[in-house]
Formats: C-alpha cells, sequence, structure tokens
C-alpha cells in the first residue's frame, strides 16, 4: 500500500474535525445548494475557483474555527518522513529565549558532507495556534529540491503563548542558525526565512526583526500567502468574493486575537507583532511572495509587495487566478499548484546563487 499523501491527510483531518463536532457554517448551505444547482454567477463562489482545484475543494464543507478545535488539530497524527534516500529530519533541541523552555528544531540536510551549503529558516503553518501535520514531507521536499539545509522551527503556540514568544523562538533559532554554521556546515552569508500562512507572517516578523536588531544578516525571505494583517476581516471586510474558502475571516479574528492578547483590529495590537503594521520596511531582505486570487490574504499580501517595491526591496509578487487558501497542498498535482511551487522553488534558489547577506 502507498504512503498517504499530503490531498489524503489533508481530507482525513477534515473528516475527523467533523467528527469533533464543528458547527455549521451559513456558507456550508449555499455550498451544498451550488453542488446541485451550479452557478457561473458570483453569487456561487465556487464560481471563481480554478476548475482543476473544483473537485477537490468540494470536500470540504465550511466551518467556523474555534480554539477548542485548534487545541484538538494539534493532536491529529503527522504525516511520516519520506523513506531515504529523502534526506531525513534529525531533531534537535536549542536554548530558548531568556526564561523560556527550549526551542525544538527539525534539521534536514541534503549533503551533510559538503560545507557553504544555504540554509532556509522555515517557520509552519497552522493560524498560529496549529502545528502542521504534514511539515516533514513538505521540508524534506524543500531540502532535496532547492539543494538547502532547512531548519524548520516548533515555536510555542497561541493562545497559551502570546506575543511575543513566537518571534522569540524564532529569532533564537536564526541565532543559533547563525552561530552554529560551521557544525551545520551552511554559508552564514546564506540564510534564507520562510513559510506558509502564519509561517510566512512569522518569516516576515522575523526579517523585520533580524533587521532591527541588526545581529544576523537575511538574504531572502520566501512568504507563501503570508498571514501579515490582523485588520482583514476585522476592521478591514474582505469583498464578498475573497475568502470564502478554508482560512475565513472569523478564523483570520481568531488567530489574530489569540496571537496578540487583544481582538485583532484593535489599536492596542503590537505593531511589531503585525509585519503590516511596521511603520517601515525599509532595508528588508529581498522577497518572494505568492498567493491566490480568492485567498482572504491576497490584498494583504499585493499590499505588503507593493510597501517593499516602493521601499527598493527587490520583490516578485505572484497571484495565482482561482486560488484558495492552501491550494497547492491540498491539490499538489493541479497545474496552478505545480507552476506556484515552481516559481518560489525558483526564486528560492536564486537569491541563494546570487545573493549573499552583508
Amino acid at each position: 500500500m502507498s504512503a498517504p499523501t499530503r490531498r489524503d491527510f489533508a481530507i482525513r483531518a477534515l473528516g475527523l474535525g467533523l467528527a469533533l463536532g464543528l458547527p455549521e457554517h451559513p456558507l456550508a448551505k449555499a455550498q451544498e445548494a451550488s453542488r446541485t444547482v451550479p452557478s457561473p454567477t458570483a453569487a456561487d463562489p465556487y464560481s471563481l475557483v480554478d476548475p482543476e482545484l473544483l473537485p477537490t475543494l468540494k470536500q470540504f464543507p465550511a466551518y467556523d474555527l474555534t480554539t477548542e478545535m485548534a487545541v484538538k488539530f494539534r493532536q491529529l497524527p503527522a504525516v511520516p518522513p519520506l523513506p531515504a534516500p529523502a534526506p531525513q529530519p534529525v531533531e534537535r533541541h536549542i536554548p530558548g529565549p531568556a526564561g523560556a523552555p527550549e526551542v525544538r528544531l527539525w534539521v534536514v540536510d541534503p549533503a551533510p558532507s559538503e560545507k557553504g551549503k544555504p540554509v532556509l529558516l522555515h517557520m509552519h503553518g497552522g493560524g498560529f495556534m496549529m502545528t502542521d501535520p504534514t511539515l516533514m514531507p513538505r521540508i524534506q521536499g524543500i531540502a532535496t529540491d532547492c539543494h538547502c539545509v532547512v531548519v524548520s522551527v516548533d515555536y510555542r503556540l497561541a493562545p497559551e503563548t502570546r506575543f511575543p514568544g513566537s518571534l522569540d523562538d524564532n529569532y533564537a533559532a536564526l541565532k543559533w542558525v547563525h552561530a552554529q554554521a560551521a557544525e551545520l556546515g551552511i554559508d552564514r552569508s546564506k540564510i534564507a526565512v520562510g513559510g506558509e500562512s502564519a509561517g510566512g507572517g512569522h518569516a516576515a516578523s522575523l526579517a523585520i526583526h533580524a533587521r532591527d536588531r541588526n545581529e544576523v544578516p537575511i538574504v531572502f525571505q520566501l512568504l507563501i500567502y503570508p498571514q501579515l494583517d490582523d485588520r482583514t476581516g476585522s476592521t478591514r471586510a474582505a469583498p464578498p468574493a475573497i475568502g470564502r474558502f478554508l482560512w475565513t475571516a472569523s478564523a483570520n479574528r481568531l488567530a489574530w486575537s489569540s496571537l496578540l492578547g487583544v481582538p485583532a483590529g484593535s489599536s492596542k495590537a503590537p505593531a511589531a507583532a503585525v509585519p503590516a503594521r511596521a511603520s517601515s520596511v525599509d532595508g528588508l531582505p529581498p522577497a518572494w511572495i505568492g498567493v491566490g486570487s480568492i485567498d482572504l490574504f491576497v490584498e494583504e499580501d499585493m499590499e505588503y509587495a507593493r510597501r517593499l517595491v516602493h521601499a527598493g526591496v527587490a520583490t516578485e509578487l505572484l497571484v495565482m487566478p482561482g486560488a484558495f487558501h492552501g491550494f497547492d497542498l491540498l491539490v499538489p498535482d493541479a497545474q496552478a499548484s505545480r507552476q506556484f511551487g515552481a516559481s518560489w522553488k525558483s526564486a528560492l534558489r536564486n537569491a541563494f546563487a546570487t545573493r549573499k547577506a552583508v
């Protein structure tokens, strides 16, 4: 029997979520109706979805995320690592921030005997509140495809740990990678940061924090549909056609409120916790930002790219038509997913080949 794919796992995870008692959302009825009475109009949210992504998406009912659901999701079994010859993840524990627990890292090295390799410091997704059960195969794939060491941070989660706990964990990992360059066989002038969704938001925050601390140089930031702005879906309503699938405005409000310890969109939100609230993006590393056109984060991601461009930061922005949040993980073999993955992997490889942080 073949190993389960990430798509298989995602579908099983949703099934378990339903078994745990996901409440029915009003959109669920509209989605069910659209299955039997298709409509080409914008009133049918499915009409805007890339047709190749649609069959899998329709297996997912709508739901409202709760803290209890997020905590239960953490209990899901993880997808096992890919077998050899894929590079195997090694668990490491490093000193955490002052007064905080140790930070667990996963290190994947595609060529342990080589020296001077680039490294991607990776932050996983999960809305600041959840782990990523599909993490291992993904970081193994990045290490192989981009020929870089990948160090993924198991940062502390909200709501148990509020800001700046996760940022402190990620920064501790960044400093450790820089300090242990010889042991890891990496070139410390080729450290990139990146992640998906909440992980992309964490990576953007880390890049800002590292710039301000001026202790560790970062060569590149890889921001895959990053979660950048707590005001999205709270004080800034999303257009009707955006954010209807998988990650919604209500989920976004819960996630940001859990991280910040104040309501999402509040004037009391600490600016250092929210990349979109940063007063300046001058001097940040070059960036690749990718997002789907119907992802809840599309506007905030485009706006962040605009700010980077205006600040003179080399930035590539890719908006995939008809793509929802996490589409590439859910339907990895779709043409849109392959194009999306090829773009960010090419950008990361090019950054490692042509740039050195100073």
